[in-house]
């Protein structure tokens, strides 16, 4: 017995005991020792109610056992009414038992007879169809034998008509019917062939004899297509024709069949635009039209199907003509990307590529064409890539070429800055325009394309690099850098545009194409980290900002030469020990003004302009010059002109009083800073060449009178004016120092000459004023 509240399953415990109890379980069966030793043994077999009597009240006070007596009670009514509703429960069970067993015992009185008479309508049956069968047994026989002499009658009639049937088949080229027929026919021609029906097989061979010849004539023929030679082939081996022997024959065939299946820019321009891929658009309800090299190669994929029935063992073969129409297209994509063709053309024979790769699939699995063509595609995209960057050098090229030419012919005037900026709209825009042909390459989403999206960010990048780098090998080329003994053919001012042209890519190009870059083709990394990145914008503009300066310092440099032409040529002419007393200002100041401002007109069209700047500051310039020497206090102790030595004084103690300047700077890229530096060289030039000549009084005075004519305009031109005239002065000491007779010219007979100079350079030049 247990307590009226117990859980769930000490209930259902509960009613198995009961249940046991009630159908008298076996009493045998052995107690759990546990149990009987303790108080929860009640509800088994082997209960003892002293013992359990003991334990309770030695176990329990008063109060305790009134509470289980309490309990008992109540497990005692509870009990009572769960086996009284058991008891209501079976006996329903019981009674509905009952009445089953009556109504089979009911049903089963009947059944006995039914099955009796059952029995003896079968047995009639039986008898009454033994009878049919005896009755009938000779005409079935007879009409058995009479279907199979009307089946040897149609055989033999077929025989007798079949080499009528082949004419007629020959005649409709219908090769199929006629190999059936024949077919059909072997095994009686095999059993009577030499006896009862000789004539027809011979005159059947005759016939297939034909057939074969045919046959053959159409497996080797040009006009028929590839489809046809193969059914061909079919048939000849159906007819147990040596078709092995054929096989190189028809392995040859499709081999030349491949040569109309290359790629001309007519199939490229019939191509789909589309960027879905083949494979996906074979799933779609609206597909493009078929073109007619894509219904060429279907038929080329049909007859390596219809091959590899005829001939299992071909399957190396097969792959390796498969591979050879791949690489054929690849090699023919190879020459368009030679002929500079663009992405969306280079998209369209990729996309007719990749069609002719999953029809090759489809046919020939073993193949793995698509990996084949993967491998070969990546070559033909690298070099497409690395080909526009060598066309966009081209270009560029071409921009600085064309302006050589122009200055060439003379066309000066602005042809330097029309030069710039063409060439600076080549470089911008150009890069601009092949990251974005490149772009159309990523977002394609033909498969080919995907997989190789990694390598073309790497090839792009490293395209990028290395076209810089050559693009600072092709201006070093056209300035003359790399042979010295091209500089005379190398014109000044494409130098000026090469350095012009060499900042703005440091400071302008690269930056943009490096955003341009960052934010269209990052990722890639199939290279490897250990090689670095494959773009480094700061190498690159270290790189042109190092040739950019070199330019400058070129023209600089070439300019001053030619500047330096000019003043050689002044002092190595005329005799200066017999030089006649100036008259006015000699022409080569008006030849040197005009090559300044000449060059001065060719840096305003390339470089921007500057701050004037009046530098008067300390430097390490060389005053040498100022110092008296020796030989010069000798000539002048030789003079017998007490103001000639006064002047001279007067000029060197000046000298030691005046400011040290500032003669060569660093060059800058601006026009004052350009110019500046090629007048102070050409001031330079100036004073070393007097250093080298020997002056009577009238030759000085003539040097003197052509610098203070100089001066003024100098000035002009220069923004370092402290600069000018220490020159200046550098040139006038110079000549005074290789005077025999130093005596300069009285102010006002200088002031009156180069008045006298100014006028008559109005009077040539009036539109100066």
């Amino acid at each position: 017995m247990e307590v009226a509240d117990v859980p769930l399953d000490d209930k259902a415990k509960r009613m198995r005991d009961l249940l046991s109890s009630f159908y008298a379980p076996d009493p045998s069966l052995p107690s759990s020792p546990s149990k009987q030793a303790s108080l929860d043994a009640i509800n088994t077999s082997s209960f003892d109610p002293d013992q359990y009597m003991n334990l309770l009240v030695q176990k329990s006070n008063l109060e305790g056992l009134l509470q289980r007596h309490v309990e008992m009670a109540a497990e005692i009514k509870n009990l009572d009414t769960d086996l009284q509703m058991l008891v209501y429960e079976n006996y329903n069970k019981f009674i509905s038992a009952t009445d089953t067993i009556k109504r089979m015992k009911s049903n089963i009185v009947g059944m006995e007879v039914n099955m009796e008479q059952l029995l003896h309508k079968i047995m009639s049956v039986q008898s009454r169809s033994d009878g049919v069968n005896t009755s009938l047994f000779e005409k079935r026989e007879h009409i058995e034998k009479l279907h199979r002499t009307r089946n040897l009658l149609r055989k033999v009639q077929f025989i007798y008509d079949l080499p009528a049937r082949l004419g007629k088949c020959i005649k409709s080229e219908a090769y199929a019917d006629a190999v059936r027929f024949y077919t059909g026919a072997m095994p009686i021609f095999k059993v009577y062939g030499e006896s009862s029906f000789q004539d027809c097989k011979r005159a059947s061979e005759e016939a297939i004899a034909v057939i074969t010849k045919n046959l053959q004539g159409k497996l080797f023929s040009d006009s028929e297509s590839i489809q046809a030679r193969a059914e061909a082939a079919v048939l000849l081996k159906q007819l147990d024709f040596p078709v092995d022997s054929l096989q190189a024959k028809l392995l040859e065939k499709l081999e030349q069949s491949l040569e109309d299946l290359q790629l001309n820019m007519e199939d490229i321009s019939c191509a789909s635009v589309d960027s879905s891929d083949p494979s996906e658009q074979r799933n779609m309800s609206t597909t493009p039209p078929i073109t007619a090299h894509e219904a060429s190669v279907r038929e080329f994929a049909e007859a390596i199907r219809a091959y590899r029935v005829i001939f299992p063992d071909s399957d190396d073969q097969l792959t390796k003509l498969a591979k050879h129409l791949v690489t054929k297209h690849l090699q023919t994509t190879e020459q368009y990307v030679r002929n500079r063709i663009g992405s969306a053309d280079l998209l369209r024979v990729l996309r007719i590529i990749w069609t002719d790769v999953l029809l090759m699939d489809d046919v020939i699995q073993e193949a793995v064409m698509g990996d084949y063509c993967l491998e070969t595609a990546r070559v033909v995209v690298k070099e497409y890539i690395a080909n526009t960057f060598s066309h966009l050098l081209h270009d560029i090229s071409d921009t600085l070429t064309k302006s050589r030419i122009d200055q060439k012919d003379g066309l000066e005037k602005d042809s330097l800055q029309v030069a710039l900026e063409a060439s600076k709209k080549k470089v911008l825009q150009g890069s601009m325009d092949v990251l974005l042909d490149f772009r159309q390459l990523l977002d394609d989403e033909l498969e080919l394309l995907v997989k190789l999206k990694d390598w073309i960010v790497d090839w792009v990048q490293e395209g990028f690099q290395d076209f810089f780098r050559k693009l600072d090998d092709r201006f070093l080329l056209l300035s003359g850098r790399n042979n010295s003994s091209n500089h005379d053919q190398v014109l000044a001012g494409l130098v000026l545009v090469l350095a012009q042209l060499s900042l703005f890519i440091e400071q302008t190009a690269i930056p943009r194409i490096t955003e341009e870059i960052a934010a269209s083709f990052s990722g890639g990394g199939i290279r490897g980290s250990e090689y670095g990145p494959a773009f480094v914008p700061g190498e690159i503009c270290r790189m042109f900002r190092s040739t950019g300066e070199k330019f400058l310092h070129l023209y600089i440099k070439m300019r001053t030469q030619r500047v330096s032409v000019l003043l050689k040529k002044r002092f190595n002419t005329p005799n200066w020990i017999k030089h006649k007393e100036p008259r006015e200002v000699h022409m080569f100041v008006d030849l040197f003004l005009h090559e300044l401002e000449a060059i001065r007109n060719e840096v305003k069209q390339i470089l921007p302009e500057g701050l004037r700047k009046h530098r008067r500051t300390d430097s390490n310039g060389s005053t040498n010059s100022s110092r008296s020497n020796p030989l010069r206090e000798e000539k002048l102790s030789r003079s017998n002109t007490q103001r000639a030595r006064s002047q001279l004084l007067e000029t060197h103690l000046a000298k030691l009083f005046k400011q040290k300047v500032e003669i060569f700077t660093k060059v800058e890229f601006n026009q004052e800073s350009v110019v500046s530096m090629i007048v102070k060289l050409g001031l330079k030039s100036l004073q070393e060449f007097v250093r080298l000549q020997t002056f009577n009084r009238s030759g000085f005075q003539q040097i003197q009178l052509d610098i203070q004519f100089l001066r003024n305009p100098s000035k002009e031109i220069v923004e370092d004016e402290a600069a000018i005239d220490f020159l200046l002065d550098e040139v006038i000491v110079a000549a005074a120092e290789r005077c025999l007779d130093p005596i300069p010219l009285e102010p006002p007979i200088l002031d009156k000459l180069i008045q006298a100079k100014l006028a008559k350079t109005r009077e040539q030049n009036p539109t100066s004023q």
